[in-house]
């Protein structure tokens, strides 16, 4: 057990640094492998090794790599600064597509250029329009919501809950993260999903924790005020409480769910959360 809580509490630190960072940014995506790039060497390393070295051990091995700003921010400053030098060849091409890889949406890029176009100048603007247009092409599927959500947080979304789907309203989404030592899930809700009022029994110990890791949402106990929560709050939830827990009206919500051990668990699953309660958070 105490080896239990001791890795449970390294996990709660670690989550608490994501949520923090993920505060500073709506566009938070998730981590991404460290950037190598050989394109120096594969082109100039024999004819000017010193060029090679610092295109792809300096610029992109430290400074893409640099954490201060995110691969999204980098990549649109990228672009705007060769778009406002004229720049529009192969080379900006690369970074359109690189753009594009690392979350820039075509309504962002076009947003962007055109934003430009009254500082850098409307023929570079076109320049680059066609060369965007050739990136982000009509066939491009657009983001959905779910897709669009699973940027903005660490943990995976998962498969929907089936299993649970009558003990919720509205859609909901289970991820196993940990099936070994200490067992816990990912669990999402669509805007406005919940799950119905529940217990958690136990005759010694159980009860269960929730660690919120993205978007906004609420938990209440019977006979108490809902408390909202955001990425990074703890919940502890004793056993033999009735309660409920998910996603504000608005947003999307995601919650690590740990089961403590105990002696004699079960799940008791009651009636569903009344819309007429529901409506009352905001």
């Amino acid at each position: 057990m105490k080896k239990q809580l001791l890795l449970i509490g390294l996990l709660l630190a670690s989550v608490g640094i994501l949520a923090y960072a993920a505060s500073k940014s709506q566009e938070k995506k998730p981590m991404t492998k460290k950037i190598v790039q050989t394109a120096g060497r594969d082109q100039l390393g024999n004819f000017a090794p010193e060029f090679a070295h610092y295109n792809d051990d300096v610029l992109f091995g430290e400074n893409w790599n640099n954490t201060d700003l995110d691969l999204k921010t980098r990549s649109l400053i990228t672009v705007i600064a060769l778009m406002s030098q004229g720049m529009t060849d192969s080379s900006l091409t690369y970074h359109l597509q690189n753009a594009k890889n690392n979350g820039v949406s075509k309504e962002e890029m076009a947003a962007a250029i055109t934003h430009t176009a009254f500082y850098a100048g409307w023929p570079k603007a076109w320049a680059t329009f066609r060369l965007a247009k050739e990136v982000w092409t009509d066939k491009t599927p657009a983001l959905t919501d779910k897709e669009k959500y699973q940027k903005t947080i660490f943990f995976p979304i998962g498969k929907p809950n089936d299993a649970f789907a009558k003990y919720f309203v509205g859609q909901s989404y289970l991820a196993p993260i940990s099936t070994e030592q200490v067992t816990f899930f990912n669990v999402t809700f669509e805007p406005g999903c919940r799950n119905n009022w529940h217990i958690h029994h136990a005759t010694k110990g159980g009860g269960q924790m929730l660690v919120a890791v993205g978007g906004r949402g609420y938990y209440q106990e019977w006979g108490k005020a809902p408390v909202e929560m955001n990425p990074g709050d703890v919940i502890h939830i004793p056993a033999n409480t009735k309660h409920w827990h998910g996603a504000a009206p608005d947003s999307w919500f995601s919650h690590l769910a740990f089961e403590i051990e105990g002696e004699n668990t079960s799940n008791e699953w009651l009636e569903a959360v009344s819309n007429e309660e529901y409506s009352k958070l905001k």
